[in-house]
């Protein structure tokens, strides 16, 4: 595995490894690996004469909370080690400087609309901005054919298709990879980290609630199963921020199940002071 920390650099040994037929498929990430990173390695790896490239870049554009940022975990060794393992081709591991070398305010910005309104958008103002930045930054330089995300982060997944469509991108096939998840269905992701052994025992409940969602579709009563799961996650001693149902195609929230449309159910609940999201299809 080559690694880069110019974007110079990383473009240049594309331009001369990659032939045209060649493709470059692109996993960005935020570092503190685990096996739900590496199935999207596995998963870019599938296509054939394609060189994998992953990103390792803690966005400070996309944290409305500053302690939540200052506490991301940082793993750097270790996630080296896993990306060597999973054959990972290229490893791209660019400075705050590298990415907004005028600053932050000078890197453009899209609006989002309805998607940056609910849900995420409206827990975490600005959050959607910063993750188009961003994003928008690593595909000007690292110019995929394909892009690699996981189904745990679904509204942003749906953000980024967006910015796709609203840029010189439209191109780019967007690849979402199903959660990974722990033997207990807790979805796996960096912040599980920060969990205490107790807490990490508690937090699958999210997963049980997703589950009651999904099996309780058939009863049309979603406003009673809600507010089952919002008393479960309370008393757990989570603190829910959301628990919705909407249409899996545009996020459009729904009151009732409705069979006419493909549907995900998504949650956001406090563990302490870890934040977790997980949604799943519901058909």
């Amino acid at each position: 595995m080559v690694i880069f920390k110019k974007a110079e650099d990383l473009q240049h040994f594309l331009a001369l490894s990659g032939p045209e037929n060649r493709h470059i498929s692109f996993v960005p990430t935020m570092g503190a690996l685990h096996q739900g990173h590496m199935s999207l390695i596995a998963a870019a790896r599938q296509q054939p004469d394609t060189t994998v490239v992953c990103s390792i870049f803690v966005n400070p554009t996309q944290f409305n909370d500053l302690s939540d940022f200052e506490k991301y975990p940082v793993t750097i060794d270790a996630d080296i080690l896993l990306l060597i393992q999973s054959g990972c081709d290229v490893l791209f591991l660019p400075s705050v400087g590298e990415m907004y070398p005028n600053g932050a305010e000078h890197v453009a910005a899209y609006d989002f609309g309805y998607l940056d309104t609910i849900l995420e958008g409206a827990k975490r103002p600005g959050h959607f901005k910063g993750v188009g930045q961003v994003v928008g930054r690593f595909l000007d330089i690292v110019r995929p054919h394909r892009l690699y995300l996981g189904q745990k982060d679904y509204q942003q997944c749906m953000v980024i298709q967006q910015l796709l469509t609203m840029t010189d991108h439209s191109d780019i096939e967007l690849v979402m990879v199903p959660t990974m998840r722990e033997d207990d269905g807790l979805a796996m992701s960096s912040r599980n980290l920060r969990l205490t052994p107790v807490q990490r025992i508690v937090a699958s409940t999210i997963y049980q609630c997703l589950v009651s969602i999904q099996s309780k579709q058939q009863d049309n009563n979603y406003p009673t199963v809600h507010q089952g799961c919002m008393d479960l996650l309370e008393s757990k001693g989570m603190v829910p921020e959301y628990v919705a149902l909407a249409d899996a195609r545009d996020l459009t929230l729904l009151d009732n199940y409705d069979s006419s449309r493909p549907m995900v159910a998504l949650i956001a609940a406090n563990m302490g002071d870890v934040r977790l999201i997980d949604n799943m299809l519901i058909n």
